[in-house]
């Protein structure tokens, strides 16, 4: 038999190996090539190979749990933030992330000015606060979802109000004064979600069309006080419109807006069957 052929790794070009460490997802790479050895541990943390930071993949791939809704879970996840932005040097410019709050959001927005998409489901305590930085400080933001409500579904809210961790999450929307803000501040967005804003009104979202020209996608599903009138004069406006997401606004608006207590049961049958739906014209 011939003699086996064994490959050094070690003697792979540097772009090489970056190339092959590019294919790998975050948890991935600081679990597999981080750990090998001090010369890919460096590649890793070179700052042009951390320009983006997308955390989604590690949670879609573990089961769900209370403990991400600690205090103790969030604070990891801003310290992992952190640590992605000192490894870029302030040149991250993409985040994707869960369970954040607005220490990491702030620091994000003091030293990235390069930043296009921000991605941050599920996080309570994310607030005005750090939003008006990154406002103020990422004019190239081009994508945009900072809901902390976005895509949750009522089983969901339901579901957290009875964890001890999460008793402070608050469901009210302030609407038209971030849609203002959005207007102000980042009027080149081409992606925006702004799902279940209880309280966004139709001339608040006929002014942010107007203020972003460019948008491609706008969600609007969930806006219960938006009328069907409002919502095409808005988007009229748009000439690069792509893909609309409407309210539902004979059922899901008048469920939203009413003063008792919605049955979840049925809105989450609602939200199954409407979810995703692309509604064009």
């Amino acid at each position: 038999m011939g003699s086996r052929l064994h490959h050094d790794w070690s003697e792979l070009a540097p772009e090489c190996l970056l190339d092959i460490f590019s294919r790998l997802s975050m948890g991935q790479r600081w679990n597999g090539p981080m750990l090998v050895c001090k010369t890919w541990m460096n590649l890793c943390q070179d700052p042009s190979f951390n320009t983006v930071l997308d955390l989604e993949a590690e949670f879609l791939s573990s089961p769900e749990s209370f403990y991400w809704w600690s205090p103790e879970f969030e604070e990891k996840v801003d310290s992992t933030i952190r640590s992605a932005v000192d490894q870029s040097q302030g040149s991250l410019t993409e985040v994707r992330v869960r369970h954040c709050t607005d220490k990491s959001l702030s620091y994000v927005a003091e030293r990235c000015p390069n930043l296009e998409i921000l991605w941050v489901k599920y996080c309570p305590k994310v607030t005005d606060v750090s939003m008006r930085k990154i406002a103020l400080n990422c004019p190239k933001l081009k994508e945009l979802d900072i809901l902390k409500r976005n895509s949750m579904q009522p089983s969901e809210v339901k579901r957290l109000r009875h964890c001890t961790y999460v008793q402070y999450l608050s469901f009210e929307y302030h609407g038209d004064i971030e849609a203002d803000t959005i207007v102000r501040h980042m009027s080149q967005l081409k992606h925006l979600e702004l799902r279940l804003f209880s309280t966004l009104t139709d001339s608040a979202i006929v002014d942010l069309c107007e203020g972003c020209s460019n948008l491609e996608y706008l969600d609007l599903f969930g806006c219960g006080r938006l009328t069907s009138k409002g919502v095409t004069k808005a988007i009229s406006k748009l000439k690069n419109l792509k893909v609309i997401k409407k309210p539902d606004f004979d059922v899901l608006g008048e469920a939203l807006g009413m003063d008792v207590e919605i049955d979840l049961e049925w809105l989450n049958k609602l939200f199954e069957e409407y979810d995703g739906v692309e509604h064009n014209g």
